[in-house]
């Protein structure tokens, strides 16, 4: 059964169909949720045992339903869930994880070919480090991953203390638009981050704009710097469980006194009429002159 062409549209499709969450099902099935997100962006497929476990969770909603009924044509499928295809195809098609069909085309098309030449130039494991809003003085880490995933587009996912990121990257003129969402909130996270030149990313900088996580949602801006802290494998199944091992691992909440102080003034710096007057800046910007984005060359001979 290994192998299911067409397997994260036919599950997206079962799944809002019978308006079963993606949390639901990996409760159900006894996984992460984002490894149910992965199987409905088409990145993996499930394991053969995994597969018969999501089955029997979908037969449990719908009865009749096998493990045949995955090797059929997506119509086919539609017919056994009693649904209009056309109904769900329309403003509902799956998107393979990146949420991107809701951009212009042209826009995907630049970003996919940057991609294509330089995406291998972000692809590894990250650490960030910002500001909390919420608690005020103190930093937030979260760790993760950069990969180029099957809509060729590079996708980041990362977390720590009970939060997951996850989302596409875009990159488009000198910057990485990032597109995030959130596992709390389910709310959309912007992230800009300058690009580097050299063939191997080592520190991203940039800022987030974003809904904080108090009462009221506030929207709040603040710089963000990433640090790679590895490299990826090409072996898809083990970055992937590094990737969940260094979530699962990361608190989050950074120990005071702990984040060198060149980068904490870096993320709690001024902006505003007052700052500026002192030789500062007006607005919160992460321009070329204080960016402290870099990269190196392939083995580490030069660096900027």
């Amino acid at each position: 059964m290994a192998g299911v062409e067409g397997f994260g549209e036919k599950l997206t499709l079962t799944l809002k169909a019978l308006s079963i969450s993606r949390g639901r099902l990996a409760a159900d099935v006894g996984v992460d949720k984002s490894i149910v997100g992965r199987w409905c962006s088409g990145a993996v497929q499930p394991s053969a045992h995994n597969l018969s476990r999501l089955t029997q969770a979908i037969a449990a909603r719908q009865p009749g339903f096998n493990m045949l009924h995955w090797e059929g044509p997506l119509r086919e499928l539609a017919a056994v869930l009693d649904i209009d295809l056309e109904r769900f195809e329309v403003g509902n098609a799956p998107t393979h994880g990146t949420r991107a069909s809701l951009l212009p085309n042209s826009l995907l098309d630049t970003a996919r070919t940057f991609t294509e030449g330089r995406g291998h130039t972000y692809e590894g494991f990250w650490r960030s480090s910002r500001p909390s809003v919420i608690m005020p003085g103190r930093i937030f880490h979260d760790e993760g991953m950069i990969r180029i995933g099957n809509s060729g587009h590079l996708e980041l996912r990362m977390g720590g203390g009970g939060l997951l990121f996850q989302g596409v990257i875009l990159p488009i003129e000198g910057n990485l638009f990032v597109i995030l969402h959130d596992s709390v909130g389910q709310t959309p996270i912007f992230l800009i981050l300058g690009c580097v030149t050299l063939p191997k990313a080592q520190v991203l900088d940039g800022l987030a704009l974003v809904a904080s996580l108090n009462a009221g949602r506030e929207p709040s801006a603040y710089p963000i710097v990433f640090e790679r802290i590895g490299d990826v494998s090409g072996d898809q199944a083990a970055d992937d469980e590094q990737c969940a091992a260094l979530i699962s691992a990361n608190v989050s909440l950074a120990p005071e006194d702990t984040t060198p102080k060149p980068l904490e003034r870096h993320l709690f710096r001024d902006a505003g009429p007052i700052a500026a007057a002192a030789g500062g800046q007006l607005f919160l910007t992460a321009s070329i002159a204080n960016s402290l984005s870099r990269g190196v060359t392939i083995g580490g001979a030069l660096t900027g």
